[in-house]
């Protein structure tokens, strides 16, 4: 490829619009274009991007067993409504009607449809197991669509789905996908970590996330450095540590004026804040024959700690719909406002749910139900009845124990750029998808779930490759492998013959090259690709042809290096295939 030939367009500075570093890189680059809000036009040097990833995906999926096939943007509401999400997604599903009045969806996700497919065409045990895949545009109409590809509306998605048997075999497909996933994300050149993750919205018994590791990344990725123990942390397991221990303190009423909050109420008393607890008050509703029943719960964490609302929705009673109490439930059921609440003496009943770290404490210090009053000395057994429930209610922090038993837990941040899910039978039993057993009986298929987002690889590989001076792809998924710049292209006759010779050896030797013919002066030249992100440049001048050699510099090296123009085709294989 030839500059000239080509779409290049970089800006010095990022549009006003652009957030985190990878939107502004990419924006700059000429990489993505903005057509609306969270919404992106691939430009010509982003798509080649794309195109990379996609063929690492395809070559690893293909290589995995898994079969190619593309199903619609556009999705029967039937075929969702079937299994309940027509109106459990809420409005990130895009609905829309065709001219007759019937309404469909765009895609976020083709769950549905495979499960469509695979019912009509799977019939006995002998055509299993099964996974199919697509590469395929998605859209969620997410509520503030910000940071570029990282969270847009519209993008590419490779998802994939196995069909198996029985357990077993499901099983043993998720472990060839999480293999090929480790795979995939190695031979993108990215440093990544897979971790134990909770299924969400999507259902199914388990799952693991694999995130790029990035210092602006959103999500918090717990592990063990000392053991494989990873998890998101959202699934990460809080270890309570020793046992509880007795009373030593009496209980007091003690006046704790203007002190709602427990740092506060910690300072006021002179006391380590992990002496304090506090109280979450959750209010879940059902209705049964047109009759609203309302429960409350009282959450207790210890008041260092924070809650997790994913663990929170898996304590009973709360796994259905709950929310955060009004101030006026509050009032009505602790006799207080927000602020002083506490499990002794509540006006009306009430499920005490304490964390695990809770349910070990003794002499602690928790709201006292009334106004500017909180309990010192509280215990439990003696002072307030045993818990109703004891559960992990909190996210982990720095130095827990690793629920391996091997060390303790550390934690980084990362991007999440695929997910892996046991699904089990939550799709092909709402769907009738089964298949006929080797005694001729109908069972349903077990499937698993396996998806990578294509575009959003771009912003993460940048997150976490990138200087000031602009992007740093690893070679593998590089718009072009290497950049050829040409000193004088238009001008010395020497250093057009070298650098179209260099040129055609290059291609001849399976590297993605392009040559900057543009007549640009060195600096602008230079600042472009590096901008750009080309990992591997070379420089043709007439002073360097004149003592044989020519200027290679890695895109992270602080210096140049000559290389004998006789070994530099080799030379340049030998740093890309690194």
């Amino acid at each position: 490829m030839r500059a000239s030939r080509f779409f290049i367009s970089t800006l010095k500075e990022a549009p006003s619009d652009a957030e985190i570093v990878s939107h502004k890189l990419m924006m700059r680059a000429g990489m993505i274009k903005r057509l609306g809000s969270g919404i992106y036009t691939y430009m010509p040097m982003g798509l080649k991007v794309i195109r990379k990833v996609e063929a690492i995906v395809r070559e690893e999926m293909n290589r995995a067993g898994a079969i190619e096939l593309l199903m619609p943007l556009v999705q029967p509401a039937e075929l969702w409504q079937e299994t309940g999400r027509w109106d459990k997604m809420g409005p990130e599903l895009m609905r829309v009607k065709d001219r007759h009045g019937r309404e469909f969806a765009i895609q976020p996700t083709s769950e549905e449809v495979i499960t469509d497919v695979v019912r009509s065409e799977i019939k006995s045990y002998r055509q299993l197991p099964l996974n199919f895949y697509h590469i395929q545009t998605k859209f969620r109409d997410e509520r503030r669509p910000r940071f570029g590809l990282m969270r847009g509306r519209e993008f590419t998605m490779k998802d994939a789905y196995s069909f198996d048997r029985d357990l077993e075999g499901m099983q043993k497909s998720y472990q060839v996908m999480f293999d090929a996933y480790t795979k995939i994300f190695t031979r993108f050149g990215l440093k990544f970590r897979a971790v134990a993750a909770d299924n969400g919205a999507i259902g199914g018994t388990g799952s693991h996330e694999f995130h790029v590791i990035a210092s602006t990344g959103e999500d918090a990725l717990v592990y063990c450095p000392t053991s494989d123990y990873a998890a998101n942390m959202e699934a990460a397991e809080a270890v309570p540590t020793g046992t509880r221990a007795a009373p030593s303190a009496e209980l007091v009423k003690t006046a704790t004026p203007k002190a709602a909050k427990c740092e506060d109420v910690a300072k006021l008393l002179g006391i380590d804040l992990s002496k304090t607890v506090k109280t979450i008050a959750l209010t879940a509703e059902t209705e049964t024959d047109g009759k609203l029943d309302k429960q409350y719960f009282m959450l207790l964490l210890r008041g260092d700690h924070e809650l997790n609302e994913i663990k929170a929705a898996k304590v009973p009673g709360l796994q259905g719909a709950y929310r955060f109490s009004t101030e006026a439930e509050i009032e009505e059921v602790y006799g207080c406002k927000p602020g002083y609440l506490g499990p002794i003496g509540t006006k009306a009943p009430v499920t005490i749910v304490a964390d695990r770290t809770v349910a070990n404490m003794a002499d602690f210090v928790t709201g006292a139900n009334e106004e500017d009053f909180h309990f010192t000395g509280a215990n439990w057994g003696r002072d307030v009845a045993e818990p109703h429930v004891t559960a992990d209610l909190r996210n982990v922090v720095e130095g827990d124990p690793s629920p391996d038993g091997k060390g303790v837990l550390a934690i980084e941040r990362g991007i999440e750029v695929g997910h892996v899910f046991q699904l089990g039978t939550a799709y092909s039993a709402a769907m009738n998808a089964t298949y006929l057993d080797e005694n001729g009986k109908p069972a349903p298929l077990q499937m698993g779930c396996y998806g990578i987002g294509v575009t959003r690889i771009l912003g993460a590989a940048i997150e976490q490759n990138f200087d000031d001076k602009g992007i740093v792809w690893p070679t593998s998924i590089a718009p072009f492998e290497l950049v050829l710049c040409p000193m004088g292209y238009d001008r010395s006759e020497l250093v057009k013959e070298e650098t179209d010779k260099l040129y055609a050896a290059a291609l001849a030797a399976g590297i993605d090259v392009i040559v900057d013919d543009r007549g640009l002066r060195p600096g602008a030249m230079f600042a472009d690709w590096e901008l750009i992100g080309v990992p591997h440049r070379v420089v043709i001048g007439d002073r360097g042809l004149k003592d044989g050699n020519l200027e290679y510099q890695g895109r992270r090296d602080t210096e140049a290096t000559n290389v004998p123009l006789a070994d530099i085709v080799a030379f340049i294989k030998a740093r890309v295939q690194q």
